[in-house]
């Protein structure tokens, strides 16, 4: 980057976004474009077309969090794997989450192979969201616990020394220090969420759904850790490599989950679900991208701390959805809400400082 541009915040956005609005160039288009095959009117083609800006949306809003933390740990990696992170990872994000993902779930829940899948959500996008919606308690219970331990396991650290809300981050850290609280925690949750469940097979469903979820966590940090052992010690590299690459794509499985099925609320085509969430996901790479090369992160003292209240709120509200409906909206803005409160908290730190 040039730099002008980097002396001008204006320069410096588009530098950061310019993939993003060619991606939303594209893609909008190519929503159209399907629009008009599968309708032929001018009107289907306007509601595919605003479908597809609404489904980028819902995933910006859903992921503004995701960003914070990719952010957060990237800065801990080697500038090697910050780029393949964003380069690959990107790949794996909007290709394996967004149409792999899915087709995977019809697949395993309709016990057929992944042509027969495609087919299906081709030729019977009805039935192909039928499966997605039925399989979403197990979602929900899966995403949920993972995102749980993830927000939960950054607040419960005993070298943790800054705190937002500090009456109750304070007792987390010193809690910090009693082994496997946060997993008590956890499992006590998915407990009560379990008895809540309309009857015994959806209890089952859950419950089994959320200790995969937790296993999965603890399997990706012990796997994580090896991982970057034995490559400090066999290429002399930092730590925050293959680990935390591995690290950061699981969790960003875990913050697609609630919005691939909540976009099947607004459309049945897996195409134009595609298109809408990688344009979303597209914006979050940027972000995370501009909030790392910024340091915004160092900034805004704050703005972690809101992201991981914002991803405990969001596996509360996934494990809520397995007994009552929750619209996404809620969903997004109270994510947005809580990083909006953060920033203002941090901008108020910072004024106080100056002074």
């Amino acid at each position: 980057m040039s730099s002008d541009a980097a002396s001008q915040p204006g320069g410096s956005m588009l530098h950061h976004f310019r993939w993003a609005f060619i991606v939303t160039a594209i893609g909008l288009l190519l929503g159209a474009v399907v629009g008009w095959n599968s309708t032929g009117t001018a009107s289907g083609t306007l509601s595919i077309f605003f479908i597809c800006a609404v489904l980028a949306v819902l995933e910006i809003s859903l992921s503004f969090d995701n960003a914070i933390v990719n952010a957060n740990k990237l800065k801990t990696m080697s500038p090697k794997w910050q780029r393949r992170f964003l380069t690959w990872g990107i790949l794996i994000a909007v290709f394996g989450m967004r149409i792999v993902f899915p087709l995977a779930i019809v697949a395993i829940a309709a016990k057929v192979g992944p042509w027969q899948a495609l087919v299906l959500a081709v030729a019977q996008p009805g039935e192909y969201a039928r499966i997605m919606q039925d399989a979403h308690l197990s979602i929900a219970a899966f995403g949920g616990t993972f995102l749980m331990m993830v927000g939960l396991c950054f607040f419960f650290d005993k070298e943790k020394d800054e705190h937002w809300v500090r009456w109750i981050e304070t007792k987390m850290a010193r809690a910090a220090g009693i082994r496997g609280f946060e997993i008590m925690l956890v499992l006590v949750l998915i407990l009560g969420f379990s008895s809540l469940q309309a009857n015994a097979d959806a209890a089952d469903a859950f419950f089994g759904a959320a200790i995969w979820g937790l296993l999965t966590f603890l399997g990706v940090e012990a796997l994580g850790a090896m991982l970057d052992s034995s490559q400090e010690v066999l290429e002399g590299a930092a730590k925050g490599g293959v680990g935390a690459f591995l690290y950061l794509e699981v969790l960003d499985a875990s913050f697609s989950f609630d919005g691939v099925i909540g976009a099947f609320a607004l459309s049945q085509n897996l195409l134009v679900i595609a298109i809408g969430l990688g344009i979303g996901a597209m914006y979050v790479r940027s972000m995370t991208i501009m909030l790392v090369e910024r340091g915004t992160l160092k900034q805004y003292c704050y703005l972690e701390h809101g992201a991981f209240y914002a991803i405990i709120v969001l596996s509360i509200i996934m494990f809520a959805q397995s007994v009552v409906h929750i619209p996404e909206v809620v969903t997004g803005l109270g994510g947005v809400a809580m990083i909006g409160l953060a920033l203002w908290s941090s901008i108020r730190r910072n004024s106080a400082a100056a002074i």
